[in-house]
């Protein structure tokens, strides 16, 4: 039987905003530390962050607030997540993928295994034309994006869209997401998964190889 590696996107695949200020502030020609909101890396002074995290709000409507926020500060009136992120991130997206992702899913088509990403919002936050400047994407065999399905994590039907298009059985993969909602939605659903923690990416990466059979470590 064949297995598979399916992951989110945004902070498994790629470095967080929160982990790359700098590089948005000059992006965006602001003042370094003009943005002081740190996510999961200091939910205490993240009250926003820390709704989200209970349920008050949905993680999409955190990004819409962030999104309105730094717009303003430039005196744009920005109403979409992806005019952020192509602002911030449009020149140079490459620079923002974990090196870790890479080592990862080289192992894993080098094992002859799937890969697959399940996103809620791959093209509403970076923008459909993001995907064509990350060549990588190509070696995916599935990409299940809520933006257009419009069923979101963790709806059991999300993930069996993507296992569905797999064509394998929820036993024989291993999907990681950051977000604890999606990994209890994984949970639900019998599908083997990791909470991925952006501040170990290595660790975390590790770990689903592992479960995967694939034994190698990834280097911190």
């Amino acid at each position: 039987m064949n297995r598979a590696l399916i992951l989110d996107f945004g902070g498994v695949i790629t470095r967080t905003l929160f982990e790359t200020h700098a590089l948005t502030e000059t992006a965006l020609g602001l003042a370094p530390g003009t943005l002081d909101w740190q996510g999961p890396f200091a939910p205490e002074t993240d009250a926003l962050w820390r709704d989200m995290q209970a349920g008050t709000i949905t993680e999409r409507d955190y990004w819409r607030r962030r999104t309105a926020e730094v717009g303003g500060l430039l005196g744009e009136n920005w109403t979409e997540m992806s005019q952020f992120v192509r602002a911030a991130r449009g020149a140079e997206p490459e620079a923002v993928i974990r090196p870790e992702f890479r080592a990862a899913i080289a192992q894993v088509k080098a094992a002859g295994l799937k890969l697959a990403i399940l996103s809620n919002e791959l093209d509403l936050f970076y923008g459909a034309d993001f995907r064509d400047r990350l060549p990588f994407l190509a070696d995916f065999d599935v990409i299940v994006d809520a933006t257009y399905s419009g069923i979101l994590k963790p709806d059991p039907r999300a993930y069996a869209a993507c296992l569905d298009q797999l064509g394998l059985p929820a036993g024989a993969c291993v999907f990681v997401d950051d977000q604890r909602r999606n990994i209890a939605g994984a949970e639900a659903v019998g599908l083997p998964h990791v909470h991925f923690d952006v501040a170990n990416p290595a660790a975390s990466y590790s770990k689903a190889l592992q479960m995967l059979g694939l034994s190698k470590e990834l280097s911190a």
